[in-house]
């Protein structure tokens, strides 16, 4: 449909890609070339086949350079259509073949053998255009005379006018010839977009505003433009202008585009992807891609749009040591979305994991094979390297490095080097990967760890004989060294009540005597209550991540439960993280662990890991539940003191049983709770110090 020209003004006339602007009069494609050369334009479009590359039989014309300029097509004086003109610039590409003859003899060849390299040279050139949602295929014959056929050298281009575009659409142009010699060439342009449709920012939202007229209808889509495939549909409306369409930042990614249309016939549809260099969007696009295992060697990665990336192997070791890439003897390999991608692996291993890397940053991590082979085992990886004339060295891959069997290192693996070497010829280790430059060993350890186990258990044996003898010798001191025994037992079944790790924000002062009270009174129970009031000295010593990494980590290893104290400083910590994916800094203390905490809490939401090793609280009168981030209320939330029967009965060990003494520990809890319950909230009409501020805080009643 054509555009009004003095919309095509606004938009083109503030436009810097606009090279050139000329009127081309009348709906006819056409084509023309340079001086010397006859072009010819088929009367109908072809398919968009471009076919393998064949090797040339001689010398060929092939496209060399593309080149665009934007033109109007006018039907009338005022209603023109936006069109782009390509010209591909040609140049001659290989050799005759010498004859057999002249070449083993050294004389004249037959004349007949100089007719081809008297003749012209012609070629089908195809020019394939591609602006969502459509694509055409053209086809231009051109044939240069013998007398310009230069090898190597450029001999000229042919112009075709012209394919109409959309304002505001990305076009796609591809070049090659049929046959393809060589690969094809491809440019991208992106067109000016019409002055009515703009894209603003409001905080955490985006505003799409469309400035037309209250009569005009109008359709928008939003979609996910692909490089590789179909664009993907996501959103579409039919709409009566003006609007203002609100998108949430969580539904921003680099590929999302919008496009809009007056609803007539034959109208001309206008695009844009204004979100590729948008930050958040960069962000949102990770944290949606997933890596997904096929079959034992196949895996792909998921990911809303194209992005460039590389993977390799790691080799991750139980115990939380870092996941070692195994670069070299293996090498990074690029990643295509949604393609299904192979490793040379021989067997899958838990402790294999791959690493999706981009821009030389680390993106993704997944140890695949552990779904379907199960826990990371206590195996060592060698890596065996292979020379000339069969030499071949082996090392051991530890934190340390890689170290070189045999050894007299200190490390693990150089004092089991010789039994390592001998489980490696016997054929007890597994092989994971096998190439003419080397191979990898996953060989294990757990035998090792048995037989050091089997002398201390008999080490454990004769010291309790002994134990008894000295008991039997001297029974006055029986009962006594029972007793005490019986003391130990209690304490060590103290020692194994469950692991509870207490997170807060440190809003005020009061808030963290608060904060204290609750977890002496929970120390009361069987439980192990970590809190960073009681390891200043530690967090000060390790910092804030180091020192709340180590202790989720030992908490959820050992089956805790970490307890997540919302206040609302949490819960605005909480929203700004959410909204930028970090935390700016604010007026918290530099003992305050929360902040630290989310960049690992955050992971275990998002990822579904949370229920059942998360629970939420807050206290009554200071926040309301519901101003918790729903993200977090995907685990039970409970408010202090009202429900602490239940918030007790969440800290349990998931096997306890729901015995009648957990009411009795509430009172308990609750009583020694209610003194800094008190002395935090004041009484009505008392203006309490140091209260916090944000959604939910407290107002005294």
């Amino acid at each position: 449909m054509p555009v009004p020209w003095f919309l095509l003004s606004l938009a083109l006339g503030r436009s810097p890609v606009v090279l050139s602007l000329e009127r081309l009069v009348g709906p006819q494609d056409a084509t023309h070339c340079s001086p010397g050369l006859s072009c010819h334009l088929w009367d109908s479009d072809i398919l968009c086949l471009p076919g393998d590359i064949m090797p040339a039989p001689g010398p060929v014309l092939a496209p060399t350079h593309l080149q665009t300029e934007l033109v109007l097509r006018c039907h009338k004086e005022t209603d023109c259509d936006l069109c782009v003109r390509v010209a591909v610039h040609l140049a001659v590409h290989g050799h005759w073949e010498e004859p057999e003859d002249e070449e083993k003899f050294g004389g004249a060849a037959d004349p007949g053998v100089e007719e081809p390299r008297n003749a012209s040279l012609q070629a089908q050139v195809v020019l394939s255009f591609q602006a969502y949602p459509t694509a055409r295929c053209v086809l231009l014959e051109v044939q240069v005379p013998a007398a310009l056929v230069q090898f190597g050298q450029s001999v000229g281009s042919v112009v075709y006018d012209c394919f109409e575009a959309a304002l505001g659409s990305e076009v796609r142009i591809w070049s090659y010839t049929q046959p393809r010699y060589e690969k094809e060439l491809n440019l991208t342009q992106q067109l000016p977009a019409l002055p009515w449709l703009n894209v603003s920012a409001d905080g955490d939202n985006v505003h799409l505003v469309l400035n037309v007229s209250e009569e005009q209808h109008f359709g928008l889509s939003l979609y996910w433009n692909q490089v590789q495939g179909p664009p993907k549909p996501r959103w579409h409306k039919n709409l009566t202008g003006p609007q203002i369409i609100t998108l949430n930042h969580t539904d921003l990614v680099p590929c999302l585009c919008i496009q809009v249309w007056p609803l007539e016939p034959d109208s001309v549809r206008t695009n844009i992807c204004p979100f590729r260099e948008d930050p958040r969007a960069h962000r949102n696009l990770w944290r949606a891609a997933r890596l997904r295992l096929l079959t034992l060697q196949s895996w792909l990665l998921d990911a809303p749009c194209s992005l460039p990336a590389e993977a390799a192997l790691c080799w991750r070791a139980p115990g939380g040591d870092p996941c070692q890439p195994l670069v070299p003897p293996l090498s990074w390999e690029n990643v295509t979305v949604d393609k299904v991608l192979e490793f040379p692996l021989l067997k899958g291993h838990p402790n294999l994991c791959v690493q999706v890397n981009s821009w030389e940053k680390l993106q993704l991590q997944e140890c695949l094979w552990a779904d379907s082979l199960g826990p990371l085992k206590d195996d060592v990886l060698l890596l065996e390297t292979r020379g000339p004339q069969d030499n071949r060295s082996l090392c051991a891959l530890e934190p340390s490095g890689c170290t070189s069997l045999p050894s007299k290192a200190s490390t693990r693996a150089a004092r089991l080097g010789e039994y390592l070497l001998q489980d490696l010829q016997s054929g007890q280790c597994l092989q994971l990967w096998d190439d003419d430059l080397g191979a990898l060993w996953a060989c294990p350890m757990d035998k090792y760890i048995h037989k050091r186990w089997a002398l201390v258990w008999l080490a454990c044996l004769l010291f309790a004989a002994a134990l008894s003898l000295i008991l039997l010798l001297k029974k006055d001191h029986a009962k006594e060294w029972l007793r005490l025994l019986k003391q130990d037992v209690r304490s060590g079944a103290a020692a194994r009540s469950r692991a509870a790790l207490l997170l807060y924000s440190a809003d005020d002062s009061g808030f963290e005597r608060l904060v204290g009270a609750l977890a002496s009174a929970l120390c009361q129970l069987p439980l192990r209550v970590a809190v960073d009031l009681w390891s200043r000295r530690e967090l000060s010593a390790q910092g804030p991540v180091a020192w709340f990494h180590a202790q989720r980590r030992q908490t959820l290893q050992e089956g805790g439960v970490v307890v997540l104290l919302f206040s609302p400083g949490a819960v605005a910590l909480c929203s700004e993280w959410l909204q930028d994916g970090v935390s700016a800094p604010g007026a918290h203390g530099p003992h305050d662990a929360f902040r630290a905490s989310l960049s690992c809490v955050l992971p275990d939401f998002l990822q579904g890991r949370a229920p059942g090793s998360y629970v939420g609280a807050c206290f009554d009168r200071l926040l309301h539940p519901d101003a918790v981030p729903a993200l977090f209320r995907t685990v039970p939330v409970f408010t202090l003191p009202s429900q602490l029967p239940d918030f007790l009965g969440a800290l349990q060990q998931p096997r306890a049983a729901r015995s009648g003494r957990l009411q009795e520990r509430a009172e308990q809890v609750s009583r020694a709770l209610q003194p800094a319950l008190d002395s935090y909230f004041h009484p009505p009409g008392t203006p309490a110090p140091g209260r916090g501020v944000g959604p939910g805080a407290r107002d005294g009643t």
